[in-house]
């Protein structure tokens, strides 16, 4: 497949992708390619059989960096990439995530931890070290969920780390609104990937819930415009407004009865 290329002298314009090898990063990856600002696109997860497959069904140059994201080690050497090349961050993804469903003591201390250092410590840490790279009219997106609009039982830790993302991704919207960045945390319903395998107990999720599932290329799509849009969040569906106005205006004890009498 013929890649878009742009001569080495020049500001190279990327956009890094984390959690590209599956689900919504896999799919904000062919989306972008559809971009002819950005010059190449960067492609980060751990599996990298996947990124190298991702990485040759692209038309823009791609580079793929094969790493957990929660290695200190490895963002040293994303430190090191973007101080020394020419390189102009456009566009930055936080994907990258988990969730395991189960109580807190059945999830046990290893997953709980590593949720919050992936979900809210490594996404923290790769903002820090990316925004030096970003200019005017470039743009975060970070994953979030409808699961932050409300406490989740059977769900606590990671509607937790969601939560904190909401939070943090629309405070850093304000901070670098001097800077004519954007913020953007993008919040779906569950949605038709690999996720729920990897949650636990995929038998768990809800018939209710199978039918709020929202299309992966959609959520993609849409929060890609949102953010072109300058605006500080993301939801696809009526579902997830809907969500989010119950979240607003119901206590939330009333809204946890509520779940657990319907069965979500």
């Amino acid at each position: 497949m013929k890649k878009n290329i742009r001569k080495a002298s020049t500001t190279r314009r990327i956009a890094l992708i984390t959690g590209a090898s599956s689900g919504l990063g896999y799919e904000f990856a062919k989306q972008l390619d559809l971009e002819s600002s950005i010059d190449e696109i960067w492609l980060v997860a751990r599996r990298e059989h996947r990124l190298e497959a991702l990485a040759e069904e692209l038309t823009h140059q791609a580079r793929v960096l094969a790493c957990d994201v929660t290695d200190p080690a490895w963002q040293k050497h994303l430190i090191k990439i973007l101080s020394t090349e020419n390189i102009q961050i456009d566009t930055l993804i936080n994907s990258a995530g988990m969730g395991k469903k189960g109580s807190v003591e059945e999830i046990g201390l290893a997953n709980n931890s590593y949720m919050v250092d992936l979900n809210c410590k490594a996404l923290t840490e790769i903002c820090s070290i990316c925004i030096p790279y970003m200019a005017e009219n470039s743009r975060i997106l970070n994953v979030s969920s409808t699961a932050s609009f409300l406490p989740q039982p059977r769900f606590a830790v990671y509607a937790a780390t969601k939560a904190y993302i909401l939070s943090y991704t629309r405070a850093l919207d304000k901070e670098l609104k001097p800077r004519k960045i954007t913020v953007t945390a993008v919040c779906p319903n569950p949605m038709e990937t690999e996720f729920f395998c990897h949650t636990g107990q995929p038998e768990e999720i809800s018939a209710l819930k199978k039918i709020g599932l929202e299309d992966v290329g959609k959520v993609a799509r849409k929060a890609l415009r949102r953010s072109k849009r300058k605006k500080d969040i993301s939801l696809q569906s009526m579902t997830s407004h809907l969500i989010r106005l119950i979240s607003r205006i119901f206590p939330h004890p009333f809204v946890l009865w509520i779940e657990k009498k319907i069965g979500l």
